[in-house]
């Protein structure tokens, strides 16, 4: 979770663009919009979740695994790193 205000409004202004994407999704399904224009916005909101997945985990990383106060045993790292394997091979499905 981004914990600065900056990191906070860049991620809250992604997951408005996203709820807004499918907001217009939903409306050009309603209307019969061709499956060409749903293929395109089907890909711009999957670029969007992509964007927002990178951003959220390069603050956990940084977070986990570059705080010095928080030295992780090795067990610990072992631990984290599958957490985070389980989550992008969801992702990547």
């Amino acid at each position: 979770m981004p914990h600065s205000p900056e990191a906070k409004k860049r991620v809250m202004t992604r997951l408005r663009r996203i709820k807004g994407q499918a907001e217009a999704l939903e409306r050009a399904v309603e209307e019969g919009t061709e499956c060409g224009a749903l293929l395109q916005q089907l890909a711009a909101m999957r670029g969007a979740a992509t964007g927002l997945m990178a951003e959220v985990l390069e603050s956990h990383l940084k977070e986990t695994f570059q705080q010095p106060q928080k030295a992780l045993s090795p067990t610990e790292m072992d631990t984290e790193i599958d957490q985070l394997m389980r989550i992008i091979r969801s992702y990547l499905k």
